[in-house]
């Protein structure tokens, strides 16, 4: 790299030239090393790898008047800092300032985001305490139907009418938003929950509602809660129902019993004696375990417990009652030719006493059993023609004369509605009709007495 001004420089080369003359070489020349080109009023010229730039006078010493003042300014500065420690001070203070701005900035934005986090985890915790209460409740609820279930014998005709307007009734989790109303069982009537594998996933799958609210938690928050409510009204409107139902048959089953106790006392039978006399039932057996109620038993299960107690007192009347001749003993409408007690002999014109009811009915209408009981007579007795008389224990019995035919012997076991034979128009009748008696103790009663009672009873 060279600089000149004006034209380029020539070096000399190998061999020279003296005058014309040529001289030869003797060893190695050395020259002498040119001079640097002077300046020229042209300007200077730059050259590098065979490139040249060339400069103007002002230009040239413009740059170098520049680099000469930053470097100056550069020394002067370096110096001024090296004596001032003052400024040094400040800067570093300055900046130590601005890092710990930094850092409380960035240790508030930590702060608030740990209380988000913190305020999602509590609304997550209070959401799935309420879920648990809910689904403890759901349990609940499904264990109180499966009671009224095993009462569906009382229950069945029991309709409690429903609200106007009901909450829908969820039976997965993972439809809270898109619920729907199915229509209630009368005593299942229930909201079923398939509870999540994990607590940490609930949120998120309880309801797409959530998962799209994840921009703005006040709006999730009242969602969640307006579903929460929703559910809690639909277990408050099945817990009405129940309770309603509940309600019901325990009325049901109290006044049954009492009418089934009055008709047995306005009969004059002695209950305790009927009920010593009750067969069993059906072979059964097991261990007397008592059923014993909880300290902690609400309203429900002590109403349910009083029900169960005044259940089994039914059943074992309705066992008592089958042995009592409160029956019709044909079907159809009741048309009573001739009545109990004094009448007129149909056959001498003089009065006679009358021991049972005349039914008019059909030759070959089936003539049925009042009352479970054993057949102790089947077959011709004097004026009752063909006669069937059935025991039915506690000094009951019952007569059913005239008959056309008859289809039990003695000895048979028969039970309430069994066909013991058809009418007809044996011994001494005047035409096709049943002559139906009751007897206590071997003494005729009225029968319209027991068919009252009967009436009594199927009117509950």
């Amino acid at each position: 790299m060279s600089y000149r001004s004006g034209q380029y420089a020539e070096y000399p080369q190998h061999h020279a030239h003296d005058r014309g003359r040529t001289v030869p070489r003797r060893g190695p020349v050395s020259h002498p090393a040119p001079a640097p080109p002077a300046p020229s009023p042209d300007g200077y010229t730059l050259v590098h790898a065979g490139k040249q730039v060339r400069f103007g006078p002002v230009v040239f010493w413009i740059v170098v008047g520049t680099v000469s003042l930053l470097g100056i300014w550069s020394a002067a500065t370096a110096t001024y800092f090296a004596f001032r420690d003052d400024v040094l001070t400040r800067l570093i203070a300055r900046q130590a300032e601005m890092q710990y701005s930094y850092e409380d900035r960035i240790a508030e934005l930590r702060a608030k985001v740990d209380r988000a986090t913190s305020r999602q985890l509590l609304d997550q915790e209070q959401f799935d305490q309420k879920l648990d209460q809910i689904m403890k409740r759901q349990a609940a609820l499904e264990g109180r139907a499966a009671a009224l279930g095993s009462m569906s014998d009382i229950t069945g005709s029991i309709r409690p009418s429903a609200p106007a307007s009901r909450a829908p009734i969820v039976s997965d989790p993972t439809s809270l938003n898109n619920a729907s109303t199915p229509k209630p069982s009368p005593i299942s009537d229930t909201v079923i929950f398939v509870a999540p594998p994990d607590r940490e996933a609930r949120l998120e799958s309880r309801t797409p509602m959530l998962a799209s609210a994840q921009a703005s938690p006040s709006a999730k928050l009242a969602g969640v809660d307006n579903v929460l409510t929703r559910l809690q009204r639909s277990l408050d409107q099945v817990e009405q129902r129940q309770i309603a139902m509940l309600n019901t048959a325990e009325e049901s089953m109290e006044s049954r019993l009492r009418r089934m106790r009055g008709v047995i006392s306005d009969l004059g039978l002695d209950i305790a004696q009927l009920e010593s006399a009750t067969p069993k039932g059906p072979p059964m057996g097991g261990p007397f375990v008592p059923v014993k109620l909880r300290g902690e038993a609400g309203p429900f299960e002590r109403q349910l417990s009083r029900i169960n107690i005044t259940r089994a007192q039914v059943e074992r009347m309705n066992r008592t009652l089958a042995l009592v001749p409160y029956r019709k003993p044909v079907v159809g409408e009741v048309e009573f030719t001739s009545g109990f007690g004094v009448r007129s002999d149909p056959f001498l014109g003089r009065p006679a006493m009358h021991t049972g009811l005349d039914f008019r009915a059909q030759t070959g209408d089936p003539v049925r059993v009042t009352a479970n009981g054993k057949v102790v007579n089947a077959g011709w007795a004097g004026g009752y023609g063909r006669m069937v008389e059935v025991d039915h224990g506690n000094g009951l019995s019952t007569r059913y004369g005239h008959l056309s035919e008859i289809n039990v012997k003695v000895g048979q076991q028969v039970r309430i509605g069994d066909v013991i034979g058809e009418v007809g128009s044996t011994g001494r009748s005047t035409g096709p009709h049943l002559h139906y008696e009751t007897r206590i103790d071997g003494e005729a009663v009225d029968p319209q007495k027991f068919l009252r009672a009967g009436v009594r009873l199927s009117a509950g």
